[in-house]
Order: C-alpha cells, then structure tokens, then sequence
C-alpha cells in the first residue's frame, strides 16, 4: 500500500487593500505602506471645526508649505506603531541599565558638589524645554497633513516626554529622591537671567500657526543648538571634570538625536525639492529662528561653557542644512 501527498498552492484572493493597490500596485505590502499610506480621511467630514470654520479638520491650507502627494514624507526609519515601539523599548532598556549601574555603582558620590551644582542649574532645566518640545511636535500631529509625517510628529512628541523623564531621574540622583533638586532647576528656569532668553524663544514656538514652521523651529533649529550645546560641548567638559560617569545618563539622548535626525532631515529635503517656493519659506524659516534661538541660547551657553560654543553650534546647524538640502555646500 502506498500513499501518495499531494501539495497545493492556495493563491490569496487579494494582496492587499484596495487603497494600498491603487498607490502601489497589486502586490504584497509592507506593514509600514499599510500602516501609513492614505489612512487619515479626506472626504465627508461631519462639519468644519466651529473653531475654524474656513478649514476641513483634514486641511493642508494650515501650512503655506505646498505639496503634490503629503504621503511623500516616507520614514527612513519605516517607523509604524509596533516597529517604534520595538526600537524604542530596546533603547530604553538599555538606558534603565545604565540608570540602574550608576545608581548601584552609587556613582554620583564621586561627583564634586561644584559639578552637581552646574548639573541642576544647566542641564535639569532643560527638562522644561523638552516639554516644549512634545508640545510642539503634539500641535504638528494635530494640525499636519497626511499620516506619513503626522504619525512620525506623535513618535517624537512621546521621545520627548521620555527624554524629560531622563533629565529628572538625573535631578533626583543627587537630591536622594526628595524632589529638592528638581525644585531648585524649576527656580532657575523661572527666576535665573540666562534662563529668560531661551525660555522666552520656546514659548514663540508654541504660538506659532503654521504646524510646519513649528517642526522646522524645534526639531531643526533648536534641537541643533541645544543638543550640540549640551550632549557635545558640555558632556566634553563634564569628562574633562572628572565627572564622564555623566555621560551614563545622557547616552539615551545622543542616540536618540541621531535617529531623530534621519527623519527630520528626509522631511526638511523632501519639503524644499518638491518647490522652489518651499526652499525659499524653509530657509527663511530657517534664519528668523536662528537669529532668535541663537540670541536666546548665548548667555546661557556662555555662562555654562564659554564664548566659543555658540559658534561650535551654529557650525553644527550649518552642515546639517547642507544635508537636508536647505543651504549649498
């Protein structure tokens, strides 16, 4: 007796759906294109926003950045809902590594008191600015068109709720979890002078219209600044200090900043080829709030570091907007 097994290939009805279809063809999709690609509405909105009523919900007249297809802005990173939080869990563990080796090393007792002072004063301030900037990218996933560049705006909000966290855990490791030292940076961000400026600068940021200047302002302009100033410049003197165990609790930041650029950067490019008009509203974008940051940031910076590290930054700012294709090399 024998038996003889047969196979057969079952062809699947349809490769996918129909809206992914019509833009990609009629073949298997990635969950990053049917997670992203054409999901927000467009059509048979219940009524316009009573608050607005000259705009859809849905409008793209809310920026004067103009485009063909809003679904251009691809993630370089592909990021959708479950690759993010994927990645992102994994950064995070190994930052609560970290935390967890300084805090059992009971690293902080090495640190002088004059660099835990500069600690509170320069850098657990600076959580307030990454509220800022959750609230900005929050008001660009609200405002933005199309769930290409929306949904990446509402990654970043979140990373900046985190990176807030992060820099209060660090107030709270020299203050022995009594909330003293994050009263204290509170003081310095309300009351101290070279706090005022950037303080001022941010708050424009969020009473800015148009949600695309909001993105090219923070995740551009003053994340360049700000995180050359900090996790470069002052991370390089913190190590010349003697105290490089900070850079413990600053990694997340640096690694963060680079993957966050990868989109920024793509969107910023991927706005400016699609028009002259858009090349010339970015880079006047570009010099207003590079003029009022930079202004903002001097007597903080040159307090905290020395006349030179502005400079540093705005070279820092001036290569990366040759790669985003805003300023010739």
């Amino acid at each position: 007796m024998s038996i003889e097994i047969k196979t057969t290939t079952l062809e699947p009805v349809r490769n996918t759906f129909s809206h992914i279809e019509r833009r990609f063809g009629n073949k298997p999709a990635t969950r990053y294109q049917e997670a992203t690609y054409d999901v927000q509405s467009e059509n048979y909105f219940h009524y316009r926003p009573l608050w607005q009523p000259d705009k859809e919900l849905n409008d793209p007249s809310r920026t004067v950045i103009t485009m063909k297809d809003w679904y251009d802005f691809k993630d370089p990173r592909q990021f959708y809902y479950g690759t993010y939080v994927q990645q992102r869990a994994k950064m995070q563990e190994a930052a609560e590594n970290n935390y967890a080796f300084f805090e059992k090393r009971k690293l902080s007792s090495f640190v002088s008191d004059e660099i835990k002072n500069q600690l509170i004063r320069f850098l657990v301030p600076l959580r307030h600015v990454e509220q800022v900037a959750n609230l900005n990218n929050m008001y660009a996933c609200a405002y933005g068109y199309g769930t290409a560049i929306t949904q990446a705006c509402m990654y970043n909000a979140m990373d900046r709720l985190g990176i807030a966290q992060y820099l209060s855990r660090i107030g709270l490791m020299f203050d022995d979890n009594t909330g003293a030292a994050l009263d204290e940076a509170k003081n310095y961000w309300m009351e101290d002078t070279i706090w005022q400026g950037i303080r001022a600068a941010i708050e424009k940021t969020t009473v800015t219209d148009d949600w695309f200047e909001v993105l090219v302002a923070q995740n551009l302009v003053i994340d360049t600044l700000i995180y050359n100033v900090y996790y470069n410049q002052f991370d390089q003197q913190l190590q010349d200090n003697g105290a490089q165990d900070i850079g413990i609790l600053t990694e997340f930041m640096q690694a963060w900043l680079k993957d966050s650029t990868r989109w920024v950067d793509s969107s910023i490019k991927i706005a400016a080829s699609e028009s002259e008009e858009n090349k010339e509203q970015i880079e006047c974008w570009v010099k207003k709030w590079r003029v009022i940051i930079s202004d903002a940031l001097t007597p903080l910076v040159t307090e905290m570091i020395d006349l030179n590290a502005m400079p540093i930054a705005q070279a820092a700012l001036d290569k990366r907007l040759v790669k985003a294709g805003i300023v010739n090399g």
